[in-house]
């Protein structure tokens, strides 16, 4: 007996257009269920003129800050310095950029914030990739940043905190 027959005999062919018809049924289902889920577990908010993205605080007429302060502020003695962006010493291709903030122990004090950045970026333009390689690298970095730190800053600053970093 064939395989194309069936029982009685007879030519049984499967139709490719019922096929196609089921596999369609079943995408549009899966997708329609996707988009349900998706819209349940982030719901999408348009935002209005007066709205802001997290993180960002919206000023008003006057100057007042509304919405979500920022962390980094010098009343609270935290200053954000500039990205710094430098070539490493070896392989000279690769490129760091490094955001950092220092939280000073008194009033903070912009003109030795802006001494320390300028030392960190000397700092570093001596190392190469080998020594920042994994976390016991990068935990040495943090430890030597913080050192020359504490030595220029001769105690007015108590950490260092590292925001980002990019090696390219």
């Amino acid at each position: 007996m064939d395989e194309t027959q069936g029982a009685e005999g007879g030519s049984k062919k499967k139709s490719p257009l019922m096929l196609i018809a089921g596999v369609a049924a079943l995408t549009l289902i899966g997708g329609g269920g996707g988009w349900f889920l998706g819209s349940m577990i982030a719901p999408a908010t348009p935002l209005d003129e007066h709205a802001t993205p997290a993180g960002h605080a919206s000023t008003d007429e006057e100057g007042k800050s509304e919405g979500i302060p920022k962390i980094s502020t010098e009343a609270n003695g935290v200053v954000l310095l500039d990205p710094i962006t430098t070539n490493l010493a070896y392989p000279s291709e690769n490129w760091v950029r490094l955001e950092v903030a220092l939280a000073f122990k008194g009033p903070a004090e912009l003109s030795l914030a802006e001494e320390i950045h300028q030392d960190i970026l000397a700092y570093m333009r001596t190392v190469s990739l080998q020594q920042i390689e994994g976390p016991r690298g990068f935990q040495y970095l943090r430890d030597d940043i913080q050192e020359r730190v504490n030595m220029r800053a001769q105690g007015k600053v108590s950490s260092v905190m590292f925001r980002t970093m990019v090696i390219e």
